[in-house]
């Protein structure tokens, strides 16, 4: 093969690459030649090489763009927590918990228990696993939800916000009890989080036991059907213990002293 046919023919596979949206073949085609005279690759092996690399990349990039589209305020992954300083019952059960069952069984897990003891870890790094692995992701807090719930009933545009929420494989609801709301807010959230209860999975953070939910609903009867709803059949965690947070603020202060 010329100089000349060869160059006409990398830029035909370079057009069509372009043209089939190969992205990865486009860019890359001279290293993959390269690599597979290197190898001495027949063709078959060079087409499979070829259609391997596109599909990692494909992947890799749904991958990161799960994870921007969750809207995580922070990348806290599983790996980095330290199972000997989570509460008891949280060590007994995140096992189950990150191998993402209770996604797939569309049960709700409630991470409840005095602050900077790792709940927000870990239902950020659930969630974050549960990218990885092909799940629609989204993060929020309780406030937070509510204010866009509310905005989007004023804006006229709460039903197709109702359609993305219903749809997540896994919402994160961080910080429930953090800060009290009115009437209309508690009838907000308990309409939201009904449209997802036995068929979707959310994960919940707070810092309030059960029997101080009507503080924040001030409503027992909503109340009641709340804990109801959120309960049933779903993964409890027991996150009262020492502060996690206040131990890597401890870390942290001591090896600024030794620097």
């Amino acid at each position: 093969m010329s100089q000349l046919s060869r160059k006409a023919w990398m830029e035909k596979v370079a057009a069509y690459s372009k043209e089939l949206r190969l992205p990865m073949m486009a860019q890359h085609l001279e290293t993959h030649v390269q690599e597979a005279n290197q190898l001495d690759l027949c063709y078959e092996e060079f087409l499979a090489l070829l259609l391997q690399k596109e599909c990692d990349a494909r992947v890799e990039a749904a991958r990161t763009s799960r994870i921007r589209l969750a809207q995580f305020t922070h990348k806290k992954y599983l790996e980095d927590l330290s199972l000997k300083d989570l509460p008891e019952d949280a060590q007994k059960k995140l096992k189950h918990l990150q191998s993402l069952t209770f996604i797939a069984e569309g049960r709700n897990v409630i991470l409840s228990g005095n602050p900077g003891t790792g709940k927000s870890h870990i239902g950020i790094g659930l969630g974050l696993r549960a990218c990885q692995e092909g799940y629609k992701v989204w993060f929020t807090t309780v406030p937070l939800l509510i204010n866009q719930i509310k905005e989007c009933r004023s804006q006229q545009t709460l039903r197709a916000f109702q359609n993305r929420f219903e749809k997540y494989d896994l919402v994160i609801a961080d910080e429930m009890g953090y800060i009290s709301f009115d009437k209309e807010g508690s009838e907000l959230l308990f309409t939201h989080l009904s449209l997802r209860a036995g068929r979707k999975s959310t994960i919940i953070t707070t810092n309030l036991s059960f029997e101080r939910w009507g503080e924040i609903f001030r409503d027992p009867v909503m109340t009641a059907a709340m804990i109801d709803r959120l309960t049933h059949q779903s993964y409890l965690v027991n996150m009262n213990g020492n502060s996690y947070r206040l131990k890597e603020t401890k870390e942290w202060l001591q090896t600024q002293q030794l620097n």
